[in-house]
């Protein structure tokens, strides 16, 4: 079980204050904090011990050499895979999934081909995707969530037909909180021959990763939402992918040999790491690999288990979402006010509410984001939501009810949630009973007009 107090003071900036009240900070999705080991070991790389790697004979090359490298296994090992080999580090998932796109996708999609996606990704795996389809003629072939917010893996396998050659899936949604069982998915692929593209961005935060067992074959990460600095990264690349890839960019680091009229490649993974890399970044994603390892991503998985039913019981009185078509003014309003009482939110688009009337709306993102978040930061949140909405809504009707709502089906939100969607969230199951891949397990909380 996590020490919650001991975890908050490893994080520095979690000691200021907003507004004169003390900072909540809820935007995990768009980018963590990080904990002081981290900072330390950024400051230490540049302070003491930078220099480029691979290609330096002095003491600081090697000390950085080493240590860059060493992080390709713990990330091999933060992610439950042999061959350290397969990890290509890199900025982070959008460059990662962009590398697959140009490496492997070009050069064997034609025009016809399908690449099948869901309406509920990243804008990191849809456009890379669009380029193909606007370059090569690809056909992108989109799989719908259940009215629940879920994602059914049966549609998606069902959606592989003769010309599907990818399927690019996301682990958990950074929209809805739909945790996706990309385990089936992958195994149903490769018996189909068909290979998958995990984006493993949110994912790989929430709980323990094993690679190998789930059977992906492209796998990508981003360092800055696992409490490491930005520009750091990598992907997962399965090797029989990788002897099908061609360099996605041309430099130092990626050849063997170069002549006037040649050139040699490296061997994976250096064949696709051109030029110098973010070598003091990489290394900080290394320490915050090491820091989350070391409290345990059970730890934490259950930590924010415990989160999430207190904040579904604090917040089932407040109205966290409206039917779609109010306008994103609203929402704006009250991202000002939370931001007012010292919290950090963020608005958010989603493909899903195209053609349904959704708007854009503010996103309270994930309260239980991790480790680093307290009871007593729930309490103010809601108060900040309650409060809002007694000052718009003062007469009866539907806001004075101020239900927690979430989206769901044609024409935005459906469904009532709160407190009694840990006992019933429509289909008959607890929280407890309900499949892995439903968003009652990890719910993200929306404030979406």
């Amino acid at each position: 079980m996590l020490d919650v107090n001991r975890v908050r003071a490893d994080f520095p900036i979690l000691s200021r204050e907003v507004n004169g009240k003390p900072l909540v900070y809820l935007d995990n999705g768009a980018s963590a904090q990080k904990p002081r080991v981290v900072i330390d070991a950024v400051t230490r790389a540049y302070t003491e011990e930078y220099a480029n790697v691979h290609r330096g004979l002095h003491t600081l090359s090697n000390i950085a050499t080493e240590k860059y490298e060493a992080v390709r296994g713990i990330i091999a090992r933060f992610l439950g895979v042999a061959d350290e080999r397969q990890i290509i580090l890199n900025s982070g998932a959008t460059e990662g999934i962009n590398m697959v796109a140009y490496s492997w996708a070009m050069p064997h999609l034609e025009a016809g081909d399908e690449i099948v996606l869901s309406v509920m990704e990243h804008h990191a795996n849809i456009v890379p995707w669009h380029f193909l389809r606007e370059r090569r003629g690809v056909v992108l072939k989109w799989v719908d969530t259940e009215p629940d917010g879920s994602l059914d893996a049966g549609k998606v396998i069902d959606a592989i037909g003769p010309r599907t050659r990818l399927v690019a899936i996301t682990q958990l949604s950074n929209v809805l909180g739909t945790r996706v069982d990309v385990r089936t998915i992958c195994h149903a692929a490769r018996a189909l021959g068909v290979p998958v593209l995990v984006d493993g961005s949110r994912g790989a935060v929430h709980s323990a990763q094993n690679l190998d067992d789930m059977g992906c074959d492209f796998y990508a990460i981003t360092g800055h939402k696992l409490y490491g600095p930005s520009g750091s990264g990598a992907i997962f690349v399965r090797n029989e992918r990788l002897a099908e890839m061609r360099p996605f960019m041309g430099g130092g680091d990626m050849i063997r040999e170069v002549h006037k009229d040649s050139v040699t490649y490296a061997d994976p993974p250096m064949k696709f790491e051109a030029g110098t890399p973010a070598i003091v970044q990489t290394i900080g994603l290394g320490v915050a690999l090491e820091y989350l390892m070391g409290l345990g991503m059970d730890n934490i998985a259950a930590h924010e288990d415990r989160l999430c039913d207190y904040a579904m019981g604090r917040l089932s009185g407040a109205q966290l979402a409206q039917p779609a078509g109010h306008g994103a003014r609203q929402g704006r309003d009250l991202l000002v006010h939370a931001r007012w009482r010292g919290a950090c939110a963020r608005h958010l688009d989603h493909p899903r509410q195209e053609g349904r009337g959704g708007a854009r709306g503010p996103s309270l993102r994930r309260p239980a984001d991790g480790s680093s978040r307290a009871h007593r930061h729930l309490p103010r949140l809601a108060g900040a939501l309650q409060h809002r909405g007694r000052n718009r809504h003062s007469g009866g009707g539907a806001g004075a009810r101020a239900r927690a709502l979430r989206l769901s089906g044609a024409g935005g939100i459906r469904r009532p949630i709160g407190a009694g969607m840990r006992r019933d969230c429509g289909q008959g199951a607890s929280t407890r009973q309900h499949p892995a891949n439903s968003c009652c397990g990890r719910p993200q909380f929306l404030a979406t007009t």
